[in-house]
């Protein structure tokens, strides 16, 4: 369900509310009452609920995929050389 932003135009109140896509706009001011509430145009918001997909979901082995996590484990090695010179390197 997205979070919609609301403006009252004779108060100046502003709240925002988690609706469905099919419920109709609010129309009425909770601080003064006056049928005046306007949706604003504002950035999408949104909140993940559940289980915990998001750290679950498309993971290797039993890793789980955390915020700041870049794909290799946190504990990723530099590649092995060898004969002192790195790898792609010209001989």
């Amino acid at each position: 369900m997205p979070i919609y932003e609301y403006e009252c135009k004779a108060c100046g109140h502003r709240l925002e509310k988690l609706q469905k896509l099919s419920a109709a706009p609010l129309t009425d001011c909770p601080a003064c009452e006056a049928p005046e509430l306007g949706r604003l145009v504002s950035a999408a918001g949104f909140r993940l609920a559940g289980g915990g997909w998001y750290e679950t979901d498309f993971k290797a082995g039993n890793r789980k995929n955390l915020a700041g996590d870049d794909g290799k484990g946190g504990d990723a090695k530099p590649a092995e050389t060898t004969g002192g010179k790195k790898d792609g390197a010209a001989a």
